[in-house]
C-alpha cells in the first residue's frame, strides 16, 4: 500500500500565516515608544584616538593641511587663503601653455614595413630657403641638388634618432646634412683645442698705473680662467694688490717652478731640422725663444724654437758662414742685439743683428804673444768685460780681460796652478771670475781690486777640467752666486755652497778655507768632465763628458741629487759636444758630435 502524500497546500498556508503574524507583532513593536534606557558610550583611550586620527583623519584640521605641501621647509613663513592656498606665490616653469602630447614622443612604425634593402627615397623637391650660416664657417663647395633634393627620415629605421617630433619626416637635402652633422657632434664633441681656435681673440684693457705693478703672469692666468671682457680690472686695484704680495714691496717676481728629486717630468720635443757637421756651442737668445748653434764648418744657425710650426718645426730663421774661420764658440750678448764668434785664430767677429754689421778685432796690443787663439773667451753677465784663456803657460796661466764696447786689453788674471788654467766663469753680477786651474787650485779674482781675493783648492782632485757657478741669494762678496761644480779628470764632480767657503773674520779681507769640505761628491761620470752647466733659476746641474756616449746626468739643486729617470739607454744622446738650457729653464737643447740637435721640454 501506497504512503500517504503530505498536503502541501497546507503547509504553505500555514507558513505563510506564521509569517504574517511575525510582521505584525514587529511592526506593533516599533510603533510603541521606546522606553528602555540606552547605554553610555565608551570612553576611548589615547593610543584608539591616535590610530583613529592617523586613518580617518582629524575633522579641526582637515581643511587646514588639505593644500599643505609637505615637502617645502619654510612653510611657517607663508600667507594661505580659506582654502590653503599659498598667497603671493607664483611659481612659472614655462610650461603652462603645452599641450599634453608635446610631452611624449612615440618610436612607432606607423603601420609601415619598408624592405630589409630599402635605402633613402630621394624625391625631387621645390626650392626652399637656404638657413643662414655664419660667414666664417661657410663652406668652400656646395652641392645645388641638396635643394631640390628631399630625404624620408621616418622610412629608415636608422634615420628617425634625427627627428625633432614624432611627425616629422620629409626634409629637404640641406637640413638632413645640417641634422647628421648636429648628431655626430653629440657623440663626438668638439675637442678643447677647436674650442679654443674658434673662440675670438680676448680683449686687453690697459690698465692704471696701481694696477700694472702686477707681474704679467697674474695677468695671463686672469685671462686662462674666462674674465668677462667687459670686466674693468682697473675697478679692484686693491683686490689685485691683495692677491699679489710682490706689488707691496714695488717689484712684480716671476712665479718659478719647483722641480722634485730623484724623478723630473721630462718630454722629448721636435728636433733642429738642420744639421751640423759638428756642433760645437749652444747658446739661447737671453729675450726670445732663438736657438743658436755653431760648427767648426763655419756655419752658425739661427732657429725659432716653435715644436708645432707647420709645415717644419723649429724653423731656419737665418744662416751665416764665417769664412776660413772654424767656429770654436759662439755667443749671444747679454741684451741679444750682438753675436760674438771666434775659432782656433788670432782674432774674433762680433755680429750686431739689428744693423747687421760685423766688427772683427785682430790683436790686442802688447799681449799679442799670450793670446795666440781666441776660441776660449766668456762674455760677463753685466755686458761690460769679455775674458779669455791666454795660450802661454808662464806663470802658470793668464786670462786677459777685455772691453766690450772698445776690445782693450782692461786687465788679466794670473793664477799659479801647474799645468796653466783649464776653465772659468764670470760672476753673477760681472764684478769678478773664478778661475780653475789644471792643478784643482780655484781662485776667486775681483775686477774692482784688480787681483785675487782668495785661492782655495778642490778636494780629491787630480786634474781640474771644468767649473761652473749657478744658484742666487750667495754670499754677495763673492758675486751672489749660491754653487760652485768643480769637475776633474777621474769623472767625480764636487759641489760647493759658497756659503761655506768663507771664514768667519773681524777683518775687513775676505778669509776662504783653503780646503774646504764639498756639499756632495758625485761619482757618475767614469771620463773626464768636459761640460758643466746650470739652469738660470738654479735648479738643475748638467754634467756631462765628450769621451763617451751618453755620458749625461742631471742634477737636482738644493737636494744634490741625480735623477734616476732620465736619461735612460733609450736616449738618444751620442758623444755631446755642446749644452745650453733655455732662458726660462723650461728646455734643454743638447747637441753631438754629428752634428745633430735635439732638444727636451723640462716641466714642473
Amino acid at each position: 500500500m501506497a504512503p500517504r502524500r503530505r498536503d502541501l497546500s497546507m503547509d504553505s498556508e500555514s507558513d505563510s500565516a506564521s509569517d504574517h503574524q511575525d510582521f505584525d507583532h514587529s511592526s506593533d513593536e516599533e510603533s510603541e515608544p521606546d522606553t528602555r534606557k540606552k547605554r553610555p558610550p565608551r570612553e576611548k583611550d589615547s593610543d584608539e584616538e591616535d590610530l583613529e586620527r592617523f586613518v580617518l583623519g582629524d575633522a579641526a584640521n582637515f581643511r587646514a593641511n588639505l593644500f599643505r605641501d609637505d615637502w617645502d621647509g619654510d612653510e611657517g613663513d607663508r600667507e594661505t587663503d580659506a582654502l590653503g592656498r599659498v598667497i603671493g606665490k607664483e611659481e612659472e616653469t614655462g610650461l603652462e601653455t603645452a599641450d599634453d602630447a608635446d610631452f611624449f614622443a612615440f618610436d612607432i612604425d606607423l603601420g609601415r614595413t619598408p624592405a630589409e634593402d630599402q635605402q633613402l627615397q630621394l624625391v625631387v623637391a621645390s626650392t626652399t630657403s637656404k638657413p643662414p650660416t655664419d660667414p666664417r664657417d661657410a663652406p668652400a663647395w656646395e652641392d645645388s641638388d641638396d635643394e631640390r633634393l628631399t630625404v624620408s627620415l621616418a622610412s629608415v629605421t636608422q634615420l628617425r634618432k634625427l627627428r625633432t617630433s614624432e611627425a616629422d619626416d620629409i626634409v629637404t637635402g640641406t637640413e638632413y646634412t645640417l641634422r647628421l652633422r648636429q648628431q655626430f657632434l653629440r657623440l663626438n664633441p668638439h675637442p678643447e683645442w677647436a674650442r679654443h681656435a674658434e673662440e675670438p681673440p680676448k680683449k686687453r684693457r690697459r690698465r692704471s698705473s696701481a694696477a700694472s705693478g702686477s707681474s704679467e703672469d697674474a695677468s695671463d692666468e686672469a685671462d686662462e680662467e674666462g674674465n668677462n671682457d667687459d670686466f674693468n680690472t682697473d675697478a679692484l686695484p686693491l683686490d689685485r694688490l691683495l692677491r699679489d704680495a710682490s706689488t707691496m714691496n714695488g717689484s712684480a717676481a716671476a712665479k718659478t717652478k719647483r722641480l722634485r728629486p730623484e724623478v723630473i717630468d721630462i718630454q722629448r720635443s721636435r728636433d733642429i731640422p738642420d744639421a751640423h757637421k759638428d756642433v760645437t756651442s749652444l747658446a739661447f737668445h737671453p729675450e726670445y725663444p732663438v736657438l743658436l748653434s755653431s760648427s767648426t764648418s763655419s756655419l752658425l744657425f739661427l732657429h725659432h724654437i716653435a715644436p708645432t710650426a707647420h709645415p717644419t718645426p723649429n724653423p731656419l730663421i737665418m744662416s751665416t758662414k764665417v769664412r776660413q774661420v772654424p767656429v770654436r764658440r759662439a755667443q749671444f750678448s747679454p741684451d741679444g742685439k750682438k753675436i760674438f764668434m771666434a775659432g782656433r785664430r788670432r782674432y774674433i767677429h762680433s755680429w750686431d743683428i739689428e744693423s747687421g754689421a760685423v766688427q772683427k778685432t785682430n790683436k790686442i796690443h802688447g799681449h799679442q804673444e799670450e793670446q795666440r787663439t781666441w776660441e776660449r773667451f766668456r762674455l760677463s753677465p753685466c755686458g761690460r768685460y769679455v775674458g779669455m784663456i791666454g795660450t802661454t803657460r808662464k806663470g802658470g796661466g793668464v786670462i786677459n780681460i777685455l772691453n766690450v764696447n772698445t776690445m782693450q786689453w782692461i786687465a788679466a788674471a794670473r793664477l799659479d796652478s801647474r799645468g796653466g788654467i783649464i776653465d772659468f766663469c764670470w760672476w753673477r753680477t760681472g764684478d769678478g771670475l773664478t778661475i780653475l786651474g789644471k792643478g784643482g787650485q780655484v781662485g776667486e779674482y775681483s775686477m774692482a781690486a784688480t787681483r785675487f781675493l782668495a785661492v782655495w783648492n778642490d778636494e780629491g782632485s787630480n786634474g781640474g777640467s771644468a767649473i761652473a757657478l749657478g744658484g742666487a741669494q750667495g754670499p754677495e762678496l763673492l758675486g751672489g752666486d749660491r754653487w760652485v761644480a768643480v769637475g776633474s779628470n777621474s769623472g767625480v764632480v764636487n759641489i760647493y755652497d759658497r756659503h761655506t767657503l768663507i771664514l768667519p773674520s773681524e777683518e775687513d779681507e775676505l778669509k776662504l778655507k783653503p780646503r774646504p769640505e764639498p756639499t756632495r761628491a758625485l761619482m757618475n761620470l767614469i771620463t773626464p768632465v768636459s761640460i758643466l752647466a746650470f739652469s738660470p733659476d738654479g735648479q738643475l746641474l748638467a754634467m756631462a763628458s765628450r769621451y763617451k756616449r751618453d755620458a749625461l746626468k742631471l742634477v737636482h739643486l738644493p737636494s744634490c741629487t741625480v735623477y734616476r729617470n732620465w736619461p735612460t739607454e733609450q736616449t738618444p744622446l751620442g758623444r755631446i759636444e755642446a749644452l745650453a738650457f733655455g732662458t726660462r729653464s723650461d728646455m734643454i737643447a743638447v747637441g753631438n758630435d754629428v752634428g745633430k740637435t735635439r732638444i727636451w721640454e723640462i716641466r714642473s
